[in-house]
């Protein structure tokens, strides 16, 4: 593998290539599942189920009833069934930690401010599936929204192939108190939960992780319904010092290889044996005989920079232009990295916090922003499942002072009826 110099801008086009930009194929695909389960609903559903996913989809198989808890956790192994309540324990706790304060307060004069949070009325959350089980999608996105106290939590799921839930995706909805769940995926789903069925009711926000056509679908229904975000294919940078193990940056590129043929995956480093040493491991056996060969050889030989900096500040432009999804920080002095770092996802550090810990157990989200999302937004946190509302509350004597600036600035912009709501109380 070639190692490539930070300053070499047309060798890591690639690497800092971001934004949205599916086939234009998906793009029209996408808006005519669209329109056409917004016409047809419920039978729209069962047609595209029948054709991707089960061939004996009908309305009944749609809707899928969430079993007790104690009878869900039956059916999973017991520790699976630990790990994922492990999991949902550190999420609740983590989550819970971050709504603000309400903010309440008079000023001098007596006007009184606010700034009022409050939960969605309902949700729904998109979970991966089909050919792999996701219950770790159901944590993250279903026991953030429950600790901002969403009325209504919908899950949607591609079906396996014998028209099922897995009974992983099962118990991940009854104990952490989803309300609904259908056996729906694709496109169609989100046009489901944005535009409304006559079995799914339709929701205000969706988020979630999905392939091409799920990410292009919720482009497109942003604004007739709030989204997290555009999720694209995976991506790891991992920065490295003299101090960091060879094996263990080679490690985290070849772990978020394996997720997509798509992925991007970097190394950066002022350590040219370092990098030299990965580039042999991602060469051999240890990055190309890893259990999912196939797609990591393609992003290996694809999708992989291993990138040499002169100094630190090469370092930094590197994350900076990036952004990536997950930054490794493999350093042996990480509290003067961290308030440097401005673009990223989720930051996991040192030798002992393997990006895969954000992905199951450590309790911090792994939805996250890719393709140079991380520049203007954030993963999915508690405040995706709130919205806020300011609230004034004037005193007479702040309405009295501020009635002639307030007419006056509404008259210079040409709207009489605002300057006369002010001079109607001016004199109160």
């Amino acid at each position: 593998m070639k190692i490539i110099a930070a300053t070499d801008a047309e060798a890591l086009r690639g690497l800092f290539a971001g934004g949205w930009d599916p086939p234009q194929a998906v793009v029209e695909g996408v808006r005519a599942i669209l329109a056409d389960v917004r016409a047809r609903g419920d039978d729209a559903l069962v047609d595209y189920t029948r054709r991707w996913d089960f061939a004996g989809a009908s309305l009944d198989t749609l809707r899928v009833t969430i079993p007790p808890v104690a009878d869900a956790r039956r059916l999973v192994p017991d520790a699976i069934a630990s790990g994922l309540e492990l999991a949902r324990e550190r999420i609740a706790d983590f989550h819970a930690r971050q709504p603000p304060e309400p903010i309440d307060y008079r000023a001098a004069d007596g006007t009184r401010y606010g700034f009022l949070s409050r939960p969605l009325v309902a949700i729904g959350a998109y979970v991966p599936g089909g050919t792999a089980a996701l219950p770790s999608s159901v944590l993250m996105t279903v026991v953030p929204a429950k600790v901002a106290g969403v009325d209504r939590i919908v899950v949607v799921t591609p079906p396996q192939r014998n028209g099922s839930v897995d009974p992983a995706v099962l118990y991940a909805c009854a104990f952490t108190g989803a309300d609904e769940l259908y056996a729906v995926g694709g496109a169609q789903a989100i046009g489901a939960l944005t535009y409304g069925t006559a079995t799914i009711a339709a929701v205000d926000k969706i988020v979630g992780p999905g392939n091409v056509y799920v990410t292009e679908a919720k482009r497109q229904v942003f604004g007739i319904c709030g989204i997290d975000g555009l999720a694209g294919p995976s991506e790891v940078l991992v920065v490295a010092d003299a101090s960091a193990k060879p094996e263990l940056v080679a490690g985290e590129l070849v772990a978020q290889a394996e997720h997509d043929p798509l992925a991007r995956v970097a190394a950066v480093s002022r350590e040219r044996a370092l990098l030299e040493r990965v580039a042999d491991l991602l060469d051999g056996p240890f990055g190309r005989a890893s259990g999912r060969d196939e797609i990591v050889a393609r992003v290996l030989d694809e999708r992989a920079w291993l990138v040499h900096a002169a100094d630190d500040d090469e370092m930094l432009d590197v994350i900076d232009r990036f952004a990536p999804e997950h930054l490794s920080l493999m350093v042996a002095e990480p509290d003067a990295w961290v308030p440097k770092i401005r673009r990223a996802g989720a930051i996991f550090v040192g030798d002992h916090t393997p990006v895969a810990a954000g992905d199951y157990l450590a309790g911090t989200n792994h939805t996250l922003p890719t393709s140079g999302a991380a520049r203007f937004s954030s993963g999915l946190r508690t405040a995706d499942f709130l919205r806020t509302m300011s609230l004034v509350e004037n005193s007479p004597a702040r309405m009295r002072a501020d009635a002639g600036v307030l007419a006056a600035l509404a008259d210079f912009e040409g709207l009489p009826a605002h300057a006369r709501t002010a001079r109607m109380r001016g004199s109160g």
